[in-house]
């Protein structure tokens, strides 16, 4: 497993961010203090707080790779 922050602060980006991620096989998951939803679920995500950096969970070590690169816009550094 993977584990790395991000910034989902728009609508827009949350809209990119569920296509990107729906590509791939495997589970994801985002945190925002204790609450936990999966990455794909475009409702779920909107129930966090974007306003601060969440955690992205990548369960599918054989895509971990290629999934940061294509979401390394919205990686925190």
């Amino acid at each position: 497993m993977k584990s790395i922050k991000i910034s989902l602060n728009s609508i827009e980006k949350v809209k990119k961010f569920v296509n990107i991620i729906g590509k791939y096989e495997g589970d994801f998951d985002l945190s925002s203090g204790r609450y936990k939803v999966d990455a794909k679920s475009i409702m779920g995500i909107f129930s966090l707080d974007l306003s601060s950096p969440l955690q992205l969970d990548i369960h599918n070590d054989a895509v971990a790779e290629d999934v940061i690169a294509e979401i390394n816009k919205y990686i925190e550094q």
